[in-house]
């Protein structure tokens, strides 16, 4: 194993572990100051047109993936300390993972769903998705925590793993800053549909790949492989979102649940296609089952990524010689 390679995969073992072991912070994430840095700049720059949308995306995602670039080159201009370059990618890989705290939050609604506490599941359901609670039952509300650890495994996990198996710590930084755009600007609605487009499309391309490994990996580590692959064929282009599609497709038929159809967003109503019509109702109980699925497509595509690094960087013409590799 070169040595690129193993601070790689060191890196991002150790990160890995560390989002397992602490989740996400309350206070002072590198990603919430993202956000707020992406916000003050949109705050400047925000017209109703597509150029300026595209201009803030440039400036807040390219910024983030520049200045992680500038950063892991001045790590390895220290030269020989390559405990510097694997601390580095140990902390890019736990700032950009959400797994744990993904967990977290879906457990906390299924926990109030089995107590039968309906306000309190509807009251810690923004903390996963934007979906009006007061407009759901329980079993719509365990409908809508297993479609976001679907969704987010993909988006807060495997895509992340996937970029910075690409490449390195700026593949890492400029996957998220890209979701955390899109989550913040990439909406139909008014106010941001023209100038959320770009961040909108850019997660669509970045979350591509992340989005078929997450439905492949769900299809291997799930319960019903045969459902799984099933649903992703035969449902996972039906989704409105190119990237959601399969990997919620590929969860539903895992676990032998049906997903889609109606929702409400802000008020708004939206009329989804079932994904795994054959399926059963979501309870409360496959939240539980959402989330170790979840858990296990994690820790399959850290072991993709690290064993694809190499192909990977020998495709993109980045040979992994030392002082030349990703960090």
């Amino acid at each position: 194993m070169r040595a690129d390679h193993a601070s790689f995969a060191c890196g991002a073992a150790l990160g890995f572990l560390g989002d397992l072991a602490t989740g996400d912070p309350r206070r002072g994430h590198p990603v919430a100051a993202f956000g707020r840095a992406a916000a003050a700049a949109e705050r400047r720059l925000w017209r109703d047109h597509r150029g300026y949308g595209a201009l803030h995306t440039a400036l807040c995602a390219g910024g983030a993936a520049a200045g992680a670039a500038l950063l892991t080159r001045a790590v390895r201009a220290l030269g020989g300390r390559r405990g510097a370059e694997v601390a580095l990618t140990a902390a890019a890989t736990w700032a950009v993972l959400g797994g744990t705290t993904l967990g977290r939050e879906a457990r906390a609604v299924g926990d109030a769903l089995a107590a039968g506490d309906l306000e309190a599941a509807r009251e810690r359901l923004p903390h996963l998705c934007g979906r009006d609670p007061q407009a759901l039952d329980g079993p719509r509300i365990a409908r809508a925590v297993v479609e976001s650890v679907a969704e987010n495994t993909s988006d807060a996990v495997v895509g992340a793993l996937v970029w910075g198996a690409v490449g390195g710590v700026p593949g890492l930084i400029g996957f998220r800053a890209v979701n955390t755009l899109d989550a913040m600007v990439g909406h139909k609605s008014p106010h941001y549909r023209r100038f959320g487009w770009a961040a909108a499309r850019l997660d669509d391309v970045a979350g591509w790949p992340g989005a078929r490994l997450t439905a492949a990996l769900a299809t291997l580590a799930g319960p019903d492989a045969r459902g799984a692959w099933r649903a992703w064929r035969s449902d996972g282009r039906r989704h409105p979102s190119p990237n959601a599609g399969p990997v919620e497709a590929s969860f539903a038929g895992a676990l032998g649940v049906r997903l889609g159809g109606t929702l409400a967003y802000g008020g708004r109503v939206e009329h989804r296609p079932v994904l795994n019509s054959g399926g059963r109702p979501v309870a409360a109980a496959d939240i539980e089952r959402a989330i170790r699925l979840s858990r296990r497509v994690g820790v399959l595509a850290l072991g993709v990524s690290v064993a694809a690094r190499p192909v990977l960087r020998a495709l993109t013409g980045r040979p992994l010689a030392a002082g030349r590799g990703g960090g």
